[in-house]
């Protein structure tokens, strides 16, 4: 006999439905294939429509902040609401004229797969829960090492992005460096342990702060080091700062590819200096671990395989949807010290490997399945095209900016990434009235529709930084931006 339940009206109700409308059978569907229709639309117009947001956030307040309901409004009703109230309000950076901040954009079979991972809702912490989840995240590591050029013997964890990834790979490293002090961190903490120092370059990514602050240590224990002119740490001033700390333990950040030129650290030198006092090796590849793919430019990361610990982004160069990040870690034994968990109501499987042991989520999406049909599709061949495709649009973005009549090519990169002026043609303009027209000019650009760019300080000055990441980007997508800041700088 069917449970039936009794609202406070004394009408009898079925539980299975909600307003008339079926939550258990197909006929629940009709939502989903009204988001589908919305999410193609939204995809096709991606050429067409301004790339900024075109509301304000006023607007988008007053069309979403509503009472809550005292009761069920159907699925339909909400989806519709839920586009009409958003509209104008949604980045365009799924498209190919988003040039700004290191965003990628996503594969058509990678989101097909991120939609599934939705609708399977598998929780990815153990083997148990879904066996399926935990083997594709076994072959996408196997992949992924194989790809970046890393040791096949490093582990791995999927995490939500790169900021969890050097959560991770430090956390790691803290239980390696502090054991050989005969401390135990994840028994004692860090009261009264040796202090930890970090050695990177005044150009690191500001989320390397963020994950130390994470792991309680502090961001006092940060000592940022001068770069050279090419943005790279030297040998000799990694030394200097190695021999000063070397009476405690050590951890030393690498770039591979800083957010504003590209710069990548000479990783053999630097390496092998490091190991010689002891320390560990942390790289930050958010993006730039991705040029190990190429033929043209794995060069740059000749001698990176010595490293402890690498961190980089699905959600950037491979193009698969947000909230995926990987973190690879030489030493697995304080990898997964750092992580693990073991309780009586969990289940083990065999041999099986259980996600909780590597990555600090407990609870979490399943990241592997869109990783692993990003990869699977592309192949080697593709993800090397599409990473070269990038840097020579990047390229050619900054060098034809930069030869505007009002603009200045400030950096351009070897990869994806580079940095123009515009300068404030008054004859009395001072640099700080350049800084003011650069900033102008990138907003005026955004007001167009035709591209968005973002800012930043480079060595004292504002520039426009230059980002190129989206599969989707093209000639076309460049030329259109060139033209529109060219226009720009005519009105001045």
């Amino acid at each position: 006999m069917e449970l039936q339940q009794q609202d406070t009206t004394g009408v009898t109700q079925d539980p299975t439905t909600m307003n008339g409308e079926s939550i258990k059978t197909p006929a629940s569907t009709s939502v989903l294939q009204s988001a589908l229709k919305h999410a193609l639309q939204f995809l096709e117009g991606l050429a067409t429509e301004p790339v900024r947001p075109t509301v304000s956030i006023t607007d988008l307040r007053h069309s979403l902040t509503k009472p809550l309901p005292d009761h069920t409004t159907s699925a339909d009703e909400i989806l519709d609401q839920l586009i009409t109230n958003t509209k104008g309000g949604i980045m365009g950076n799924a498209g190919g004229r988003f040039f700004a901040w290191a965003i990628g954009g996503t594969l058509p079979v990678a989101l097909a797969a991120d939609w599934l991972t939705s609708t399977w809702n598998q929780n990815a912490a153990l083997s148990a829960c879904s066996p399926a989840a935990a083997v594709t995240e076994e072959v996408c590591g196997i992949w992924l090492k194989e790809l970046l050029g890393l040791p096949s013997t490093a582990s791995f964890a999927l995490v939500s992005g790169c900021q969890m990834a050097h959560t991770t790979c430090l956390a790691a490293a803290r239980n390696s460096l502090l054991s050989r002090y005969g401390w135990d961190h994840e028994l004692d903490g860090l009261g009264n342990a040796p202090r930890i120092r970090v050695l990177s370059s005044g150009e690191k990514h500001g989320s390397i702060d963020r994950s130390v602050r994470l792991l309680g240590m502090g961001i006092r224990c940060v000592v940022e080091l001068e770069v050279r002119e090419n943005g790279t740490l030297a040998p000799e001033t990694l030394h200097q700062a190695l021999e000063k700390y070397s009476n405690g333990p050590v951890i030393v950040v690498l770039q591979a590819g800083d957010l504003n030129i590209g710069a990548y650290d000479p990783f053999s030198e630097l390496i092998s200096l490091a190991h010689r006092w002891g320390a560990w090796v942390h790289i930050d590849g958010a993006f730039g671990l991705w040029a190990a793919a190429s033929p043209t430019h794995r060069h740059l990361l000749a001698g990176a395989e010595q490293a402890d610990s690498w961190a980089t982004d699905g959600h950037k160069w491979l193009n698969v949807p947000y909230d995926s990040g990987y973190a690879f870690i030489a030493h697995s034994e304080a990898h997964r010290n750092s992580m693990s968990y073991r309780a009586s109501y969990l289940t083990h499987q065999g041999d099986a490997r259980d996600q909780i042991d590597w990555n600090p989520e407990w609870s979490r999406r399943a990241r592997g399945f869109a990783t692993y049909a990003a990869l699977h599709h592309l192949g080697k061949a593709g993800i090397a095209d599409l990473i070269s495709r990038c840097c020579s649009y990047a390229q050619d973005l900054v060098v034809r900016i930069g030869g505007l009549n009002g603009a200045e090519m400030i950096w351009k990169s070897s990869v994806n990434q580079g940095l123009v002026r515009f300068i404030d043609q008054r004859a009395d303009a001072t640099l700080e009235d350049h800084d003011r027209w650069t900033d102008t000019v990138i907003l005026a650009v955004a007001e167009t529709g035709e591209a968005f760019f973002s800012g930043t300080t480079w060595r004292g000055q504002r520039c426009m930084r230059v980002s190129v990441l989206n599969w989707q980007t093209d000639e076309n997508d460049v030329s259109r931006a060139v033209s529109a800041i060219e226009r720009i700088l005519e009105r001045g």
